[in-house]
């Protein structure tokens, strides 16, 4: 197993990824018209990096909703007038962004069937169901950045990170150290900020630009081939490890909303 060439390459990715968050964060303007203009490389995606179903899925659940958010926060941020524009800004639009949440995971979840991973399926369809219910617990903040904010929990995050690296682990070991850095990024920049609700976006913008850079230019097996780490005994076991993990919060999380408590414990809030 050769690990000198991902001590260098997988750190500076891991910056550039937390680049791409506080850039696009700060630019909520320049994020829509850079991600629309993105479907320009449409060709290049033609050319056999984006090869099989899952993948010409994912890529297209990706962009295609990243472009919304962004025209969302351009909606809400500039208050922009018109049929469209209204329909952006409404509080049931939030329903989308909930919904390609859902999707997404519940896509991985239906390969890690497919490739045996059972147990990392079974915490999949436990993350679709504690999502917080939009529009309650999601939002476009009317501030200088105009975010797109979930209010998942830190713990909901952390599961989901452990999940969607254990999935790609198990489904392209070979882009395992490159989907580890966007992971670690989107997981590590809300923790900096204190904020958890920004996972989301976090995750948003480092999962588009990575599926992006894939789609146009694939330098991840020269300079991250990971392929050798793959280990199906590490795979079982980490996938049943975020089962056991999960079941307790989905316990928790069902609790907070029989008793009303969510609205607080979601959201960070002292209770009156």
């Amino acid at each position: 197993m050769v690990i000198w060439p991902h001590v260098i390459s997988m750190p500076i990715y891991f910056a550039l990824l937390l680049g791409v968050i506080v850039f696009f964060r700060k630019h909520y303007k320049l994020s829509a018209y850079f991600w629309l203009a993105s479907l320009l490389t449409f060709p290049l995606w033609l050319m056999g990096n984006v090869d099989g179903w899952f993948r010409w899925v994912k890529i297209l659940s990706v962009i295609i909703p990243t472009i919304i958010v962004g025209f969302s926060r351009i909606a809400v941020h500039e208050d922009k007038k018109g049929p469209i524009w209204d329909f952006l800004k409404k509080d049931d639009f939030l329903w989308f962004f909930y919904a390609i949440l859902f999707l997404n995971i519940a896509e991985a979840t239906i390969k890690d069937i497919t490739l045996g991973n059972y147990f990392n399926a079974a915490c999949g369809f436990l993350l679709c169901v504690t999502i917080p219910f939009a529009p309650k617990y999601w939002k476009i903040l009317k501030n200088s950045s105009a975010d797109l904010v979930a209010y998942t929990t830190g713990s909901w995050n952390f599961i989901y990170t452990s999940w969607n690296a254990c999935f790609v682990y198990a489904e392209s070991p070979m882009y395992f150290a490159s989907s580890l850095c966007i992971l670690l990024a989107a997981e590590l920049y809300p923790v900096m900020k204190k904020r958890p609700e920004l996972y989301i976006t976090a995750r948003i913008y480092t999962l588009a630009a990575h599926l992006l850079l894939r789609a146009c230019f694939d330098i991840f097996p020269k300079v991250m081939d990971s392929t050798s780490w793959f280990n199906p005994q590490v795979m079982s076991v980490w996938g049943i490890i975020n089962f056991v993990i999960i079941v307790p919060y989905v316990f928790w999380h069902m609790w907070q909303l029989h008793n009303n408590k969510a609205q607080y414990s979601f959201k960070r809030l002292k209770s009156a």
